[in-house]
């Protein structure tokens, strides 16, 4: 039986151009559909239709227009569209906001005015992926593209300093699954084993200049990465494992395809893309501290070479409750960087 479903991003582009653009025609504005929603990321399916999903489109006006502009909408709509209703969840699927504002609710931070270090390092990457994914219909004031595109991607000691900060997470656990097996704790060794591969997908993610989202969409965005089929063998292969020996033997084929993913970047001086013993002990290990110090010592802005080593917050902080609230977000963030984010700092 054929699927009648139609992806979110392709319902909500034909919903723009045949409902919502010309009601709002003579009034200037940006449409898109970005921010929340497993549509905007393109990870939506047929199962994602069972609640607050349907067509929708975010309107941004001048703060001045959105009130009228509201009421023109919702005494416009059709009660559907493409076969899905047009209100679903709290109400309907336009929302009308000012740009401003929208962007300091999703980001905690307006783009168009720069961005901070803190501003970076405090915002979630499910956060920025929401807002520099999905697609802009129209952008009759100007603003999305603009905003979108300076949050595109890190800058460039930046992001070294991310990558660095991903590498020591991998550095500081990477000899313990072979050491918990080697005790027979086997369910140990398997649950470190989970959660490096966990930061290895990230830290490929990063590498390929995707941010991250989260857990649930992490496993699709990898495996949409081209070439990485066999990091993906080796990764799956690991969790697979029923033994610690062969996981460390996966996870070393993992390691080495990043490691050599690492010296095709350039971000660094090129090192040593090969396993190698833990000191003296029988794990094997790809060093991963060496790469987080290439990466620190290639940092030329010794604002960011300064910060502390414990990157965004999606690398020092893992609660829903935290990363869903942009203002707990910049507390956390600053107390975690103590005295160095009372700087007014600029990232260019």
């Amino acid at each position: 039986m054929m699927s009648s479903f139609v992806p979110g991003l392709e319902l909500s582009r034909a919903f723009y151009a045949r409902v919502v653009q010309p009601m709002v025609a003579d009034v200037a504005h940006s449409a898109a559909l970005i921010g929340a929603g497993s549509e905007v990321l393109a990870f939506d399916t047929e199962r994602s239709t069972d609640h607050d999903w349907g067509p929708r489109v975010v309107l941004f006006v001048a703060p001045e227009a959105a009130g009228q502009l509201r009421q023109v909408v919702a005494a416009g709509l059709p009660q559907t569209f493409g076969g899905y209703p047009t209100v679903f969840g709290a109400g309907h699927g336009v929302e009308v906001v000012d740009a401003a504002a929208w962007f300091e609710e999703r980001l905690g931070f307006d783009p168009l005015r720069g961005a901070t270090v803190v501003d970076w390092l405090a915002t979630p990457w499910q956060r920025l992926a929401e807002v520099t994914a999905g697609e802009v219909f129209h952008d009759g004031l100007g603003v999305l593209e603009a905003a979108r595109s300076a949050v595109r991607w890190y800058p460039g000691d930046l992001w070294r300093y991310v990558l660095a900060c991903q590498w020591r997470r991998l550095a500081q656990r990477e000899a313990f699954p072979g050491r918990c097996g080697e005790v027979g704790d086997d369910l140990g060794s398997a649950v470190l084993t989970a959660g490096l591969t966990r930061d290895l997908m990230r830290l490929v993610l990063l590498m390929r200049r995707r941010y991250p989202p989260y857990g649930k969409w992490l496993g699709s965005a990898f495996t949409r990465l081209t070439g990485t089929a066999e990091l993906g063998d080796a990764l799956a292969g690991a969790v697979a494992a029923g033994e610690w020996r062969e996981r460390q033997r996966q996870l070393g084929r993992a390691y080495e395809r990043v490691a050599a993913l690492h010296n095709r970047l350039g971000l660094s001086e090129p090192l040593q893309a090969t396993t190698r013993r833990f000191h003296d002990r029988p794990f094997q290990v790809i060093g991963a501290q060496r790469f987080a110090d290439a990466l620190g010592a290639a940092i030329a802005d010794p604002r960011v070479r300064a910060l502390p080593p414990v990157g965004s917050v999606d690398q020092f902080g893992d609660c829903t409750d935290l990363l869903t609230c942009p203002r707990r977000c910049r507390a956390v963030t600053r107390a975690v960087l103590g005295e160095w984010a009372g700087e007014p700092q600029n990232a260019s």
